[in-house]
């Protein structure tokens, strides 16, 4: 099949529509633009602004690593960017640069480093091997409601204290404000959808300060930068970047992990014969998915890329989806290979920006990848996997498969 490439002055990268409509086939048009237009304008279309796209590996990490002509303080996506800036700018980790950023990355480390999440990950290893027996024992589900969505939101809500009872309203918040797939779902709906989310971790917040407990919210409330302590309204916009991070990016790569090996039976063959490292495996699943698709910046001070003008004001997307399929880092980018070794992907960013629950996010995955190697012989897809709408993330909202059992794996006692 021939598949033709969009044109690159028809694409608007601001409009949710494009990848949904488009889907895998913006292949082609990535590589177009890497390499022919690597700084690339997308004019202002309904009512938005134009934006710059960087779409090369190396122009996307010199662009993180630049913290004195591009900030993160207006904004890291397309839709604050967008929409004048992001009120959390100079507080929540994600849009704050500097000394602030510095300070408090060293706090939320504490929390989500590897040593202090040992326990943390036990617990994901017991949720995702029974939630995957239950799945295999009854035949099949729809993986990314029943299985993909309660792993990482129920890890992120036990770190900070979230109760059980609400995190099914969460991870409906959480979808609405940046990967729903209901076309009647518009900007005021995600945006009331964030105001609720910021509003549930208010209260919580002062309920935490009556009765502090052990939990990443408490932690946030007796830490301080500078002698000066965390205001509510830090600790809060914090929780709310800690929820959409600890959830969704997990949540859609677990998602594109199972639609993509259902496909490929080599490549899980051997990840089910243990002839790739799960460790290897994880990181070619991170590379391929890119759940992120963008972050951004804006210009402070005027500079130049490959003979373009960068302005103060103007916005500047770095595009995950195609540094990760750049043919000048990566051999033979669009093949699936669980045993891509080096695999130096840009799914969790790069920088000081570098994603500070990485090491959470590989432990889910992992763990996920494990159960179906150790559950089943094999799954596959048996209805159509609906695409969430967004201009910055991407996968799937329904995943519906039938899983094969592995009788002597199910035997075992975890």
């Amino acid at each position: 099949m021939t598949v033709s490439t969009p044109a690159l002055d028809t694409m608007d990268l601001g409009d949710p529509n494009t990848f949904a409509d488009h889907d895998h086939d913006l292949d082609e048009y990535w590589r177009t633009l890497r390499d022919t237009a690597p700084v690339h304008w997308n004019p202002p279309a309904d009512g938005r602004r134009g934006f710059w796209v960087l779409t090369r590996y190396d122009d996307i990490l010199a662009a993180y690593r630049d913290d004195v002509n591009l900030t993160s303080e207006r904004g890291n996506v397309l839709v604050t960017l967008l929409g004048g800036g992001d009120a959390g700018a100079g507080r929540m980790l994600a849009v704050t640069d500097g000394h602030r950023h510095h300070e408090l990355r060293k706090i939320l480390q504490r929390v989500l480093s590897p040593r202090v999440l040992s326990e943390v990950a036990a617990a994901v290893r017991v949720n995702t091997r029974q939630l995957i027996r239950e799945a295999v024992e009854t035949g099949g589900c729809d993986f990314a409601e029943q299985i993909a969505s309660r792993i990482p939101m129920t890890t992120i809500s036990n770190l900070l204290g979230v109760p059980e009872q609400d995190r099914d309203f969460l991870l409906a918040q959480t979808k609405t404000a940046l990967s729903t797939e209901d076309e009647d779902v518009d900007e005021l709906d995600s945006e009331m959808a964030r105001n609720e989310i910021l509003m549930y971790f208010m209260d919580i917040v002062e309920e935490r300060r009556e009765s502090p407990g052990d939990d990443v919210i408490s932690m946030l409330i007796g830490s301080s930068i500078d002698g000066v302590p965390l205001s509510d309204e830090d600790i809060v916009l914090n929780c709310y970047s800690l929820i959409i991070g600890g959830d969704e990016t997990s949540r859609l790569t677990m998602i594109d992990s199972v639609h993509t090996l259902a496909a490929q039976a080599e490549q899980w063959r051997r990840l089910k014969h243990g002839e790739v490292a799960i460790d290897t495996a994880v990181d070619e699943i991170l590379r391929w998915a890119s759940p992120t698709m963008h972050f951004g910046r804006s210009v402070v001070r005027e500079t130049e890329l490959h003979g373009v003008q960068l302005r103060p004001g103007e916005i500047v997307t770095l595009w995950h989806a195609s540094g990760n399929r750049d043919e000048r880092i990566f051999d033979r980018p669009g093949v699936f290979d669980l045993g891509r070794t080096p695999n130096k992907h840009m799914a969790f960013g790069y920088g000081p920006h570098f994603c500070v629950g990485s090491h959470l996010a590989k432990v889910e995955i992992s763990e996920l990848l494990m159960a179906l190697r150790d559950f089943t012989t094999g799954f596959e897809q048996t209805g159509e996997a609906l695409r969430i709408r967004s201009n910055f993330l991407t996968g799937f909202s329904t995943l519906p498969v039938r899983f094969r059992p592995d009788h002597r794996g199910l035997k075992e006692v975890d």
